[in-house]
């Protein structure tokens, strides 16, 4: 294990409004948030694995696939907290009851099962090697085209960018959107900054199916399939 300390904050809390309990529902053999754990694990980057969580049931759940969880979330557990405040929340957490100091801050959200150690070791080396104070995960746009997007209201439509609607789609320039598989950040930059998204934030590109994010009923199903492409499971019994 280096010494360049990094530790791994998995978020993950009971709350849920638009898919209840999603971060413990069944995702191909497994509650969704050990997929999150087992990859953080597997990438043998960490000095901790820590899950932050307001919910006993889902931190059992986690301690069971081999993350640490000594201490529940204290706050930031509300609808209106920011993924970046219950990391630096469960960041003081850490550092207090260990008595450690960390290099690099890792967040992976609970909702992204298809992100793996592969993954998470190639991101954390460009990172490591690069210059930027944090680096967001992201995914480049495939069949959906943003150029093409428009506001549709009740007097009319409005196209984002009207001069793109013409032109064809291989002509156009590749959009890419983040995602909330992996987020990496210089601890003295993110306890600096409270965010992952400071000056000079850099973006690591992820597939499109190690970057879904799952929020909703249509995002579980079609990374349920996504599940199945990736690992070649597709026209199989499983």
């Amino acid at each position: 294990m280096s010494p360049y300390k990094k530790i791994a904050i998995i978020l993950a809390r009971g709350g849920s409004k638009r898919l209840p309990s999603k971060n413990v529902l069944p995702f191909h053999g497994k509650p969704m948030v050990a997929w999150s754990v087992i990859a953080a694990v597997e990438s043998g980057e960490f000095t901790r694995v820590v899950v932050s969580t307001d919910d006993e049931a889902i931190a059992s759940i986690c301690r069971r696939y081999g993350a640490e969880v000594p201490f529940l979330r204290s706050g930031a557990a509300d609808d209106l907290a920011t993924s970046s405040s219950a990391t630096s929340l469960a960041l003081t957490q850490a550092e207090e009851h260990w008595g450690e100091q960390y290099d690099c801050v890792a967040q992976l959200m609970a909702n992204c099962p298809l992100r793996d150690a592969l993954d998470i070791r190639d991101s954390i080396n460009v990172f490591t090697n690069g210059s930027s104070p944090s680096q967001v995960s992201c995914f480049r746009f495939g069949w959906m085209n943003p150029w093409w997007a428009f506001n549709n209201t009740s007097t009319g439509h409005e196209y984002l960018f009207p001069e793109a609607i013409k032109a064809r789609s291989q002509d156009l320039p590749h959009l890419h959107c983040p995602s909330g598989a992996l987020w990496l950040a210089s601890v003295n930059h993110f306890k600096e900054h409270q965010t992952f998204y400071m000056a000079d934030h850099s973006f690591y590109p992820l597939s499109w199916i190690s970057a879904m994010d799952i929020d909703d009923e249509d995002d579980f199903q079609m990374a349920k399939a996504a599940y199945l492409i990736k690992h070649k499971l597709v026209g199989q019994d499983v």
